[in-house]
């Protein structure tokens, strides 16, 4: 306990022009909300990203939700913010230089809590075929590095910017804080602010051969089968978790929505369903789970039914080359024939085209 005369310093309220928050000890709070939309709409603007014969950009935000706040306690600051973004991006060859390609890049968790390298962006194509992959496959290798620069150079705004004043001097002392804890003074600000920006900086990626996305060898299987049962019974044991789960002899889980998730033959097949038309047409984003982490084949099934059977026609874009035999094999061994066997859909022999 403080002697009589004394006082807590904490609780004195000391002479300065503004008479507010004396030593830093309540809490004061901003919010960067509106500037942190700003800014990220600005940083996410005609951002270009290029390399020896690809050409992409990253075109504007199409969706950013989310807050960001920065509070003072005790002269310390503490940063939250939490977002979700959509960015659409765009992309050619420069070989085919009038043929441009889009896409998006979805970023649900830029957060305080998760480290700057451990952000997901997942990488989407509008329309896929080789050319689009080999795009896509780029953004993913080389984009999504460059993307978590600008939401690195955004963090660094945020925290070496954006509070300035937020921690006020104390009494003997001139100027304003700047936005660290426990600055002592000017020369300490400024070095704990530069300690803190680099710590959230990412490192430039490598442009090696082996780093750049128009180096992936991708290729594209097409298939038919033809099966003696109805377009309707055929879709359903493509998209009913019960029929899946009998013809895989493995749990299954099957949400057939657009956007629902598939995790098939105990997590060694899993995706997304991206579009569904009943006894016409499905299609999927479909990985293998040894696959390259992120990257995703494109799956489109459709169906005709005829007077007898229905026609199966698949078409998935890419594949990665070193997977496409195996490929062909496992779609007619996993897929048609355990179908045709579990059901009794006929069995006819599957033909590549």
């Amino acid at each position: 306990m403080a002697k009589w005369g004394e006082g807590d310093p904490r609780w004195i309220v000391e002479e300065r022009p503004d008479a507010t928050n004396v030593n830093n000890w309540h809490w004061t709070e901003k919010n960067a909300t509106p500037w942190s939309k700003d800014r990220l709409h600005q940083l996410f603007q005609d951002f270009k990203i290029g390399h020896s014969d690809i050409e992409c950009s990253v075109d504007s935000v199409d969706k950013c939700t989310g807050e960001a706040t920065v509070n003072n306690r005790k002269g310390k600051l503490i940063f939250f913010y939490d977002w979700e973004l959509v960015l659409k991006w765009s992309g050619k060859l420069l070989k085919n230089s009038k043929l441009s390609h889009k896409g998006k890049l979805t970023i649900p968790n830029l957060s305080e809590e998760n480290d700057l390298a451990d952000v997901e962006i997942t990488v989407t194509i509008d329309e896929s075929n080789d050319e689009s992959e080999t795009l896509k496959q780029f953004m993913y290798n080389v984009g999504r590095d460059r993307v978590r620069q600008q939401l690195g150079a955004y963090i660094r705004e945020l925290k070496e910017e954006y509070s300035k004043n937020l921690i006020l001097p104390k009494k003997g002392e001139e100027g304003a804080g700047n936005p660290v804890a426990n600055a002592k003074d000017a020369n300490n600000v400024r070095n704990a602010a530069q300690k803190a920006a680099s710590n959230t900086a990412v490192a430039a990626p490598k442009t090696n051969s082996s780093s750049v996305g128009c180096k992936l060898d991708v290729r594209t299987l097409s298939m038919t089968e033809e099966f003696v049962c109805s377009a309707n019974d055929l879709y359903n044991a493509l998209t009913k978790a019960e029929m899946v789960t009998a013809f895989t002899r493995a749990p299954a889980k099957v949400d057939a929505v657009r956007g629902g998730e598939f995790v098939l033959y105990g997590g060694n097949v899993l995706g997304k369903f991206e579009e569904l038309v009943p006894e016409k047409k499905i299609q999927q984003s479909w990985r293998l789970k040894n696959w390259s982490s992120g990257h995703f084949s494109n799956v489109v099934i459709e169906l005709e039914e005829t007077s007898s059977s229905t026609m199966m026609t698949l078409k998935q874009t890419g594949i990665p080359a070193s997977e496409y035999d195996a490929m062909k094999t496992n779609w007619y061994r996993y897929y048609w024939h355990s179908i045709k066997q579990t059901f009794g859909f006929g069995t006819s022999i599957s033909d590549a085209l």
